[in-house]
């Protein structure tokens, strides 16, 4: 499997951005989708994740800005990205767990957001 992340740029504080997650091979049912952001010196830490199935997980910091979902058709996750903070500014990166295996990483996008 392949990951191919996009959407990253710059945005002024309070507006929106969409990263997507396009994956190439094989996907099973049991594998997870999840965010994660890097910030400037610190660790990559988990902003929301999703099932196969659709069932969701957020990052307090995030809850009710952000909004994971995705398309099987297309085998892309997004992240929609809504009232975007200083705070929120990193490299994220799109990982797809997989049972037995652990983490398969696609390449960062870098998010901006400007006060």
């Amino acid at each position: 499997v392949q990951l191919q992340a996009s959407g990253g740029g710059l945005v002024q504080a309070g507006g929106s951005l969409r990263l997507s997650c396009a994956a190439s091979g094989s996907i099973f049912s049991s594998d997870v989708t999840g965010w994660y952001r890097q910030a400037p010196g610190k660790s990559r830490d988990l902003v929301a994740s999703i099932t196969n199935s659709g069932t969701t997980n957020y990052a307090d910091s995030v809850k009710g800005r952000f909004a994971i979902s995705r398309d099987n058709a297309k085998n892309t996750v997004y992240l929609q990205m809504n009232s975007l903070k200083s705070e929120d500014t990193g490299v994220y990166y799109c990982a797809l767990t997989r049972r037995g295996f652990g983490n398969i990483w696609g390449q960062g996008t870098l998010v901006t957001v400007s006060s």
